[in-house]
C-alpha cells in the first residue's frame, strides 16, 4: 500500500503523524510524498480555529480529485466530528486523534503490524532537528479552546521512556524539541517512581519539567533541546537555571502563551494561572539575565468582550517585552468551545483590524530584533534545504541561509547572523 501523510496544527501533532508514518512503514506500506500516486492519505487535523478546518476540507477534497486514494483523517478535529468530515469524499475513516493501532485497523492493515510497547518515531534524516512529545491532553478548560475536549485530561509520559527515545533521536539529529499539549505540567499525573498519581494530591512528590529536563540533558549531553510552547509562570528555577547556564544543551528560546495583555479578558479566557502582571515579572526576570534571548507569544484578536481598552492592554505589554515574533490569531467561534456561548461577540471587521495592527507590531518587534543580531555569532542547527541553500535555526529562533558551496556537512555549526 502507498501511504500520503499531511498535518494540520501544532508539533503534538507532527509527532503524532510521525508516529503512525513509522507504524505504517513497520506494517509494510511506502509512504509517497504526492497525493495523486497514493492508494491512502491520512491526514492529522487540526481544531484550534475555524479557517485550520476550513483548510482540512478544502484539502480532504483536494485528495479526492487528485487521485483514486481513500483518505483517513486523524487528529483533533476528527475527535469532534459532527459527520461533516465523514461527509466528505473519498474519506474512509474518522479516527478520533492519533492511536497508531486504530488509524491501521481503520486501513485494514491489522495482519502485518508490528507489536510494541513503544517505538521511537520515524525522523527524517534530511532534518536535524526532531520531536519528542513528552506529554498529552490538558487539564485545563480554557473557554477558546476546543483542544481539551479532543484530547483529553494530562497525561504525562514517563522519565524511562523519555530517555530511551531521545538517546536514539541523538544518534541521527542535534536538536530535540520537547513538544505536547501543556509541557509545564508535566508530571503532575505522575509520583516520582512512574506511579499514576492524583493531581491534587499534594504529599506525593512529583517529576516536573524542569526535573525531566535536567534528566535528558545528563542521559543525552550531544544534543540541543527546546522547549516548544510554556507558559512564562511554569518556567520554575530549574528551568530557568538550566536555560541561563547550559546554552549549549538548552536553547535560549522560549514560546510563552499571553493570549491577552488585559486580566479582565484573561478571565473570561479562563487563564485563571496568571496575570499580565505576573507574565510581565518573568519575563522581565529571564530577559535581565539571558544575553540572548528569543521569546515569542501567542496572542488572541477580538476576543468576546474585548474593549478598546483591553485591546490597547495587549498591544502596550506586547511592545514593552522584548518579543522576537508573535502568531496573532483573530478569534474565531469553535462551536464546542464556551467562548462561543460568551456575551459580548465583535464583529469580524473589529476583529481583523486588532488582528492586523497586533500582527504589525510583531513584524516590527521581528524585524528589529533581527537587526540586532546581524553580524553576531550564534550556534546554528541545519533544519533544511531551499533550493541551493542551507537553512539553520539559531539558539533564539532565527533562520539563516547559507549557500550549499559553504556548508561542510556538519548538522551543527557556528554561524553568523545575517
Amino acid at each position: 500500500m502507498r501511504v500520503y501523510f499531511h498535518t494540520f496544527g501544532c508539533r503534538a501533532n507532527q509527532y503524532d503523524t510521525d508516529v503512525v508514518r513509522q507504524r505504517f512503514t513497520d506494517a509494510g506500506a511506502v509512504v509517497v510524498d504526492d497525493p495523486a500516486l497514493a492508494d491512502l492519505a491520512v491526514i492529522n487535523s487540526c481544531t484550534v480555529t475555524n479557517e485550520s478546518e476550513v483548510k482540512l476540507r478544502r484539502f480532504v477534497r483536494h485528495v479526492a480529485k487528485s487521485g483514486t486514494a481513500e483518505t483517513i483523517v486523524m487528529g483533533c478535529a476528527a475527535a469532534l466530528d459532527d459527520g461533516s468530515i465523514a461527509a466528505l469524499p473519498s474519506v474512509r475513516a474518522v479516527v478520533a486523534n492519533a492511536d497508531p493501532d486504530v488509524v491501521l485497523r481503520a486501513a485494514g492493515m491489522t495482519g502485518s503490524v508490528r507489536v510494541e510497547a513503544h517505538s521511537a518515531p520515524l525522523h527524517s534524516t534530511s532534518r536535524s532537528r526532531a520531536l519528542l512529545k513528552i506529554q498529552d491532553g490538558c487539564d485545563e478548560h480554557c473557554t477558546f479552546c476546543a483542544t481539551t475536549l479532543a484530547r483529553g485530561d494530562n497525561r504525562s509520559r514517563s522519565v524511562a521512556e523519555l530517555i530511551e527515545e531521545a538517546k536514539a533521536i541523538a544518534e541521527q539529529h542535534a536538536e530535540i524539541v520537547l513538544t505536547g499539549v501543556h509541557i509545564g505540567t508535566y508530571g503532575q499525573d505522575r509520583a516520582h517512581d512512574g506511579t499514576t498519581a492524583r493531581r491534587h494530591d499534594a504529599t506525593t512528590p512529583r517529576c516536573t519539567l524542569g526535573q525531566l529536563l535536567e534528566t535528558l540533558i545528563q542521559a543525552v549531553p550531544s544534543v540541543r533541546f527546546r522547549l516548544s510552547s510554556v507558559e512564562a509562570t511554569e518556567v520554575d528555577d530549574t528551568l530557568a537555571r538550566l536555560l541561563i547556564e547550559a546554552p549549549r544543551n538548552l536553547a535560549a528560546h522560549l514560546h510563552a502563551p499571553l493570549q491577552s495583555g488585559s486580566d479582565r479578558v484573561l478571565k473570561r479566557m479562563g487563564r485563571h494561572w496568571y496575570t499580565a502582571d505576573s507574565y510581565r515579572a518573568r519575563i522581565e526576570w529571564l530577559a535581565e539575565r539571558l544575553p540572548v534571548f528569543g521569546l515569542g507569544a501567542d496572542v488572541i484578536a477580538g476576543f468576546p468582550g474585548e474593549t478598546e481598552d483591553d485591546h490597547q492592554a495587549s498591544r502596550m505589554l506586547l511592545q514593552a517585552l522584548p518579543f522576537t515574533y508573535l502568531h496573532v490569531f483573530p478569534f474565531s467561534v469553535r462551536p464546542d468551545a464556551a467562548a462561543a456561548r460568551l456575551p459580548g461577540q465583535l464583529g469580524s471587521d473589529v476583529i481583523r483590524a486588532r488582528a492586523r495592527e497586533l500582527r504589525e507590531l510583531g513584524e516590527a518587534k521581528a524585524a528589529a530584533y533581527r537587526e540586532s543580531r546581524r553580524g553576531q555569532a550564534a550556534d546554528g542547527i541545519v533544519t533544511g534545504r531551499v533550493k541551493a541553500q542551507v537553512e539553520v535555526m539559531t539558539e533564539d529562533y532565527l533562520s539563516v541561509y547559507l549557500a550549499t558551496d559553504n556548508w561542510d556537512g556538519r548538522p551543527r555549526f557556528e554561524v553568523t547572523v545575517n
